[in-house]
């Protein structure tokens, strides 16, 4: 029988979760910045996958990669590129990043980079990247990579990019840790809502944008797009979710989730206590609202490294905080607060700085135990967007979806092999 002492570690995972301290500190070029970022590397979302099984998105997304990093000119040359075997595919994860929906990262884009400032005792000091959020309609994102999706990434990686390095530096950073914690409480969840915490953040690098930007009118193009844009946040705050996460993982013998991510095929996990493995299953489609002209036959499966927030307590979680969500996912209020409250029954913690009004500003449920996912048979609720399952289409609704409960069985099956339980 083993002697390793679950809660005791399980309460280690979780304090270095919740006592991160995320911070938005700069941008940089993903090859500059990343360690292990090569020329030939594309990261994306989910857990490890080979282009065969790729979804339309994913491989709509890779194609749009390669023809902005001048690799290719047309879609039928990177599909030639991508299937030669010369360009490698890995997880974001695997690079203490994360992208939402195809995540596709490549060489030349430029990343946010956050740092747990958080003391090292408590598991501090680890970076954390992600890509830029392009905004909604036909992005790179969702497979897209037509001339106007190039276009938008030229002008975001050449002229928007180095402006934003440039604002955040002189702020001394952003506090995404505080910046969430606001947003929370002005209705956001921090997932698929982050209209006030987009415009938290406009507000922030509103006061130095005009000051550091070449001209007037590039400045207010700059803001324009981060204030049109109600998704602006959403990657710096998966950056500052992927901190907190990793100041979890690797744990001996905690049986906390660490990673949850979609790759448009498979769902996958990691667990604190279990190192790197990945725990990975079909990825289902989301169950939720389709916008005109769309249904259930047209949607892929669920896809993208945005189900970072709710490991790290946010999300689906704190859908309580955000009653305002159902109107875009389906359902009723008091659906957003029975959500969350269902989510306190399969995690170890609350967590001391995102709280909620609605509860008595109870802290989110933080921490998804596997034991206590496969005693209850609850898994984690998720609110997310739902692409098309043809590259370049878009978003096509937004709703639920629940990770397999076989991911969860098989970890805690390794778990217990691993430790001699």
């Amino acid at each position: 029988m083993s002697n390793i002492d679950i809660e005791q570690a399980n309460a280690t995972a979780v304090e270095r979760m919740i006592e991160s301290q995320p911070v938005l500190t700069g941008l940089g070029i993903a090859r500059d910045v990343i360690p292990g970022m090569r020329d030939n590397l594309l990261l994306h979302a989910g857990p490890p996958i080979t282009w065969d099984r790729m979804s339309g998105p994913m491989r709509g997304a890779m194609i749009g990669a390669l023809i902005f990093e001048g690799k290719a000119n047309t879609a039928e040359e990177a599909e030639a590129l991508l299937i030669s075997g010369e360009i490698d595919f890995e997880p974001c994860h695997h690079y203490a990043s994360v992208g939402p929906m195809a995540g596709v990262t490549s060489a030349s884009m430029a990343v946010y980079i956050v740092e747990n400032q958080a003391d090292a005792a408590v598991g501090g000091g680890n970076l954390a990247f992600s890509n830029l959020n392009e905004g909604y309609g036909k992005v790179l994102r969702y497979g897209a990579y037509q001339e106007d999706v190039q276009e938008r990434l030229t002008w975001m990686h050449e002229v928007m990019a180095p402006v934003l390095k440039e604002a955040i530096e002189a702020l001394g950073g952003i506090d995404i840790r505080a910046l969430l914690a606001e947003a929370l409480h002005m209705g956001d969840e921090g997932h698929n809502r982050n209209k006030a915490g987009s415009v938290l953040f406009t507000k922030i690098l509103a006061a130095v944008v005009p000051e550091v930007a070449p001209d007037g009118k590039t400045a207010a193009a700059i803001l324009k797009g981060l204030g049109d844009n109600a998704l602006s946040v959403l990657n710096p705050v998966m950056a500052a979710c992927k901190a907190s996460c990793d100041a979890a993982h690797g744990v001996e013998g905690s049986t906390i989730v660490s990673a949850m991510c979609r790759n448009g095929t498979d769902f996958g996990i990691r667990v604190s206590g279990l190192g790197d493995q990945w725990f990975a299953a079909p990825a289902q489609v989301p169950d939720g609202l389709y916008f005109p002209g769309f249904d259930s036959s047209h949607a892929n499966a669920d896809i993208g490294d945005s189900t970072i927030t709710e490991t790290a307590g946010i999300g689906g979680f704190a859908m309580a905080a955000a009653p305002a969500i159902v109107t875009f996912i389906s359902g009723k209020p008091s659906d957003a607060i029975n959500t969350t409250m269902e989510m306190y029954e399969i995690t170890s913690s609350e967590h001391k700085y995102f709280t909620i009004p609605a509860l008595d500003f109870r802290g989110t449920p933080t921490g998804i135990d596997l034991r206590s996912v496969v005693e209850t048979g609850l898994t984690p609720r998720i609110n997310t967007g739902i692409a098309h399952k043809e590259a370049g289409v878009g978003q096509v609704g937004a709703g639920l979806v629940r990770p397999p409960m076989a991911i969860f069985e098989e970890a805690l099956v390794t778990f217990a092999e691993k430790y001699g339980f």
